[in-house]
C-alpha cells in the first residue's frame, strides 16, 4: 500500500510539471551537470603529458590552427574556440592563423608547419589527392551560400544571359575553391561553355566585394555576398549554389597528431562541439568575440549576427557530425570534374573521403552529450534519396530559404537527458 502512495505522489508531481509547462525530468535523473549552454561539466579532460611532449618534440608546440576570417559559420567556431579559451581548459596551448582562401591554407598544411586546418570540398579533394596525411573530424560549416553577382546596372539578370555574347564575359572568383567548382557545375548546367561564353579570373575575396571596373560578375562566398548586397550596395545575386553542389567543409587534422596524441585530437574535437553550442547561446558574444579578429573588425555587427543566424544557429548541432558515407558521395561530382579536367591526379570516389574521415572522435563527443548520431545532415528530408550525380538537386533546407533555427532536441536526436539554457530534455 505504501508503495501505491509513493507511486501516486510521484505521478501527481509529473503532472503538476506537465501543466505547469516546468521543464520534464527523467524519475532517475542522470547526475550529470551541464553549463548553461549545454555541454556537460565534468568532460573537460585534460591532455596528457605525454602527448604534449611528443607534439614539443616535433616542433608543434604551440599547436597551429589555419582558418579563413572571410567564411562564414565557420570562422565563429575557430574564433570563439580561441577567445574564450576552450582549448587552454584542456591543456592546449594553440595558435589561431588566419588565411584569405582555402588554396593558401593548403600551402602551410602541406608543408607540415600547421596541424590543423578548415577546409572547403574543393581544397580538402586536392589535399588527398596528393596524399597528403590528414583526416576529417567534423563537419565545420555546411550550406554556405556561393553566389553569382553582377553589377547593379548590368544588364543580366540571370546566368543564362551569359550564354553566346559578342564577347565573353569575365568572372572573378578564387580559383581552386568551392565557388570554382560551383561555377563550373552551374556553367555546365545552363550551357555556358567556359572560355567562350565566360572567362574565369582569379581574384580575392576583398578585390571581389568591391566589383572593380572590367568584371562582368563575380563569384564569392559568404560573408561576402550577404556585404556586398545589403551593406555596400554595388551587386546583385543572379544565381546561388545550393541547386549544383551540397556543400561541407572539414575541420582536419594531421594523421601523425592521431596516431601519437589521440587525446589532443579528441579535446579538438570537445572544443568544436562547444564552441558550436556555446555560440548557440551567446550569439552577440559571439559577435564581439569575431570582431576582436583585425580581419573582421570593419564587418558590421549586424552583418555578423545574421551570419551566425544563418551558419552557426539555423540547422540542429549534429551537422557537425562528418557522416562519411552522405558526405562522400556529395563530394563525387566534384572529385569527377576535378579529375576529368586534370586538377587532381587520382580518380576519386566516395571511398576516398570515407577513408579520410575519422568520426570516433565525433562519436565519443556525442556520447558524452548524449546526442544520436545522425544518418543524414539535419537541413535534409528524413526522405532523401535523390542521386547525388544528377543537378539541379531538389530543394533542401538553406539559409536562403529558411530563417526559422530547427528545433533541438526532438524526438530521437537523443540518447540520454541533456540540459541547454537551464531546461532539461528527455530521451
Amino acid at each position: 500500500m505504501k508503495e501505491f502512495n509513493a507511486s501516486r505522489r510521484i505521478f501527481s508531481v509529473l503532472a503538476v510539471a506537465m501543466l505547469s509547462g516546468a521543464p520534464m525530468l527523467s524519475m532517475a535523473q542522470d547526475a550529470t551537470k551541464f553549463t548553461n549552454y549545454g555541454w556537460p561539466e565534468n568532460a573537460y579532460e585534460k591532455v596528457s603529458p605525454k602527448s604534449i611532449a611528443w607534439l614539443k618534440e616535433k616542433g608543434w608546440w604551440p599547436l597551429q590552427v589555419a582558418f579563413q576570417p572571410p567564411w562564414s559559420g565557420q570562422n565563429t567556431i575557430n574564433l570563439v574556440m580561441d577567445k574564450t579559451g576552450l582549448l587552454s581548459k584542456r591543456g592546449i596551448e594553440a595558435k589561431f592563423q588566419a588565411f584569405p582562401s582555402g588554396p593558401a591554407i593548403n600551402e602551410v598544411i602541406i608543408s607540415g608547419r600547421f596541424q590543423f586546418g578548415n577546409g572547403g570540398n574543393f581544397p580538402f579533394t586536392t589535399l588527398i589527392d596528393k596524399n597528403v596525411p590528414v583526416k576529417t573530424i567534423a563537419l565545420i560549416n555546411v550550406n554556405l551560400m556561393h553566389a553569382m553577382l553582377v553589377p547593379l546596372d548590368s544588364p543580366i539578370k540571370k546566368i543564362e544571359d551569359f550564354k553566346n555574347r559578342k564577347e565573353p564575359a569575365t568572372i572573378g572568383l578564387v580559383t581552386g575553391s568551392s565557388a570554382e567548382f560551383y561555377i563550373q557545375a552551374a556553367a555546365k548546367a545552363h550551357g555556358l561553355v567556359i572560355g567562350k561564353d565566360i572567362i574565369l579570373k582569379n581574384m580575392p575575396p576583398g578585390e571581389q566585394m568591391a566589383m572593380p571596373k572590367g568584371i562582368d560578375a563575380v563569384v564569392p562566398w559568404d560573408p561576402t555576398p550577404t556585404i556586398m548586397v545589403k551593406e555596400r550596395k554595388n551587386a546583385r545575386i543572379i544565381n546561388d549554389s545550393y541547386p549544383y553542389n551540397i556543400y561541407g567543409s572539414s575541420f582536419y587534422v594531421r594523421q601523425e597528431v592521431i596516431d601519437n596524441a589521440p587525446d589532443v585530437v579528441q579535446a579538438f574535437t570537445d572544443a568544436i562541439v562547444e564552441a558550436t553550442l556555446w555560440i548557440r547561446k551567446n550569439p552577440d558574444d559571439a559577435v564581439k568575440a569575431m570582431q576582436e579578429d583585425p580581419n573582421l573588425k570593419n564587418f558590421s555587427a549586424e552583418i555578423l549576427r545574421e551570419q551566425i543566424n544563418m551558419y552557426n544557429n539555423l540547422d540542429k548541432p549534429t551537422y557537425l557530425y562528418p557522416i562519411p558515407l552522405f558526405w562522400g558521395r556529395a563530394n563525387e561530382p566534384i572529385y569527377e570534374w576535378l579529375y576529368e579536367n586534370k586538377r587532381i591526379q587520382n580518380k576519386t570516389s566516395a571511398s576516398t573521403f570515407i577513408a579520410a574521415v575519422d568520426a570516433r572522435f565525433m562519436e565519443n563527443t556525442f556520447s558524452k552529450l548524449g546526442w544520436t548520431i545522425p544518418k543524414l545532415p539535419p537541413f535534409l528530408p528524413a526522405t532523401w534519396s535523390a542521386p547525388m550525380d544528377k543537378i539541379p538537386y531538389p530543394r533542401y533546407s538553406t539559409p536562403l530559404n529558411t530563417t526559422k533555427p530547427q528545433p533541438f532536441p526532438e524526438k530521437g536526436d537523443l540518447t540520454k537527458d541533456w540540459s541547454f539554457n537551464n531546461t532539461v530534455y528527455k530521451k
